[in-house]
C-alpha cells in the first residue's frame, strides 16, 4: 500500500516531454479496446492535441499526480466535452494512473483533488471495454457526490461509453 500524499501538480509546457512519455504509456493500454490507436511508423502513438493545453490555457487543464513526490500518473481536463452543447461542463479527457499505484488510494484521491480544484459541472466518459475502469469511476464519484451523480450510456464506435455527470464544488444542502 503506498502513502496517500497524494498531490496534483499544474504541468505547463516545461512539463510536455513527461507528460508525452506518460500519454504514450496510457495510449498502449487504452489499444487493446481502440483498434483504431495505432502506433506510428517512429514507434510512438503521439497524442497530436497535448500542444493545445498550453495553447488554450483558459479551457484545458493539464495536471502530474505524484505520490510522495514520485510521479504517479496525469490527468487531462477541457472545458467543453465531445458530447453536449454546454461550453461550460468539464471533460476528464484522459486520466492515468501508473500501474504500480493502482488499487492503492491514488487515482481516488488524485481524481476528488482534481474535482475540488476545478469546481463546477463534471463529465466523465469511459468505454464500456475497460471495466475496471468503469467499476473505478462509478465507485469513485459515487463516494465523492454521495450518490448524487449520473450514470447513462451513449453509443460509440468501437464500444458504448458509460457517461457519469455530476456536480463538484457545490453542498448538497445548497441545492
Amino acid at each position: 500500500m503506498h502513502s496517500q500524499n497524494v498531490v496534483l501538480d499544474v504541468a505547463t509546457s516545461v512539463d510536455a516531454g513527461v507528460l508525452a512519455n506518460l500519454l504514450e504509456l496510457y495510449i498502449h493500454e487504452m489499444s487493446d479496446a481502440f483498434p483504431h490507436l495505432v502506433i506510428g511508423a517512429d514507434g510512438r502513438f503521439g497524442y497530436h492535441r497535448l500542444p493545445l493545453y498550453w495553447a488554450e490555457p483558459e479551457n484545458r487543464f493539464a495536471f502530474l499526480i505524484r505520490c510522495d513526490a514520485r510521479l504517479a500518473g496525469f490527468a487531462l481536463v477541457t472545458r467543453g466535452s465531445p458530447i453536449t452543447d454546454d461550453p461550460s461542463v468539464l471533460d476528464l479527457a484522459e486520466f492515468f494512473v501508473l500501474r504500480s499505484y493502482r488499487r492503492s488510494g491514488v487515482g481516488r484521491r488524485a481524481a476528488a483533488l482534481l474535482w475540488t480544484r476545478l469546481p463546477g459541472k463534471w463529465l466523465v466518459r469511459v468505454s464500456s471495454a475497460k471495466i475496471g475502469a468503469v467499476e473505478f469511476w462509478r465507485d469513485v464519484i459515487t463516494e465523492f457526490t454521495g450518490g448524487t451523480g449520473v450514470e447513462s450510456e451513449r453509443a460509440g464506435d468501437a464500444h458504448p461509453w458509460r457517461v457519469y455527470s455530476f456536480e463538484s464544488g457545490v453542498q448538497p444542502s445548497a441545492r
